[in-house]
């Protein structure tokens, strides 16, 4: 297998000094992959994913991308290095238009007539709806909106935290299979998800945490139905030392 893409070493961290969420958390990422981290409520999971971001202080350990070091990494440079953050709430400007939000997004596009035209051909239900508000879309096509401003920067690792959330579940299995589609060009998807059922089965890799420690990794097709995954999740069971 060729090296990951994305490497999380022993990572812990959290928003406060000296009370860290995460407790030396590992993690890997291949090109082109959709990777899942799934867990019970507070196991470090967003946390995690806003860390690689540098949205989160890393206090021990560390992360690369593609060769580089990206711990602690300034948010505004996370397009420098080739790296998109779909948060799951207040990710698009509601009172704009679809084409503004968008616009904004292309802002340092090259060509950004040519960059919208790319946009609306991978998010094709967009295309109607340029002259609407944001805020008027529906919760699916505000999370199209959000992955497609977010891939405007033509990153090559995306990380979406819990796209799916208040979603019908219609509009969620759309969102995850978008989020499927993006490897396609080589993109590689990091992502946190509640619907574990659905994510397991669009994943190529899931990570599981627990009260911010790794507790079992492995093919998300193998995880699907593991009796494991439900303990970890009834908090019955913990596989890590100290979780």
């Amino acid at each position: 297998m060729p090296d990951p893409v994305l490497n999380v070493m022993n990572v812990t961290g959290g928003y406060v000094p000296d009370l860290p969420i995460l407790h030396g958390v590992s993690m890997q990422a291949h090109r082109g992959s959709v990777t899942v981290i799934i867990g019970p409520n507070g196991a470090g999971k967003s946390t995690l994913i806003k860390a690689i971001a540098g949205l989160v202080h890393v206090a021990e350990g560390s992360i690369t991308h593609a060769g580089t070091e990206i711990t602690n990494i300034r948010p505004d440079r996370m397009a420098n290095h080739g790296i998109a953050y779909v948060p799951q709430t207040d990710n698009i400007f509601r009172s704009l238009t679809v084409r503004q939000n968008l616009a904004l997004a292309l802002r340092r596009h090259l060509d950004p007539a040519a960059g919208l035209s790319d946009l609306l051909a991978q998010f094709p239900a967009l295309t109607s709806k340029l002259e609407e508000k944001a805020g008027s879309l529906s919760g699916g096509q505000r999370q199209f909106l959000a992955v497609a401003m977010a891939l405007a920067t033509t990153p090559s690792l995306v990380l979406m935290d819990e796209p799916s959330a208040g979603l019908s579940p219609k509009a969620a299995q759309e969102v995850l299979e978008q989020a499927r589609a993006l490897t396609e060009n080589g993109v590689t998807i990091l992502l946190v998800e509640q619907n574990v059922n659905q994510a397991l089965r669009l994943a190529d890799h899931c990570y599981i945490l627990a009260e911010g420690r790794n507790q079992i990794d492995g093919n998300a097709a193998d995880l699907i139905g593991d009796p494991t995954v439900a303990e970890i999740y009834l908090g019955g069971k913990r596989l890590r030392a100290g979780a």
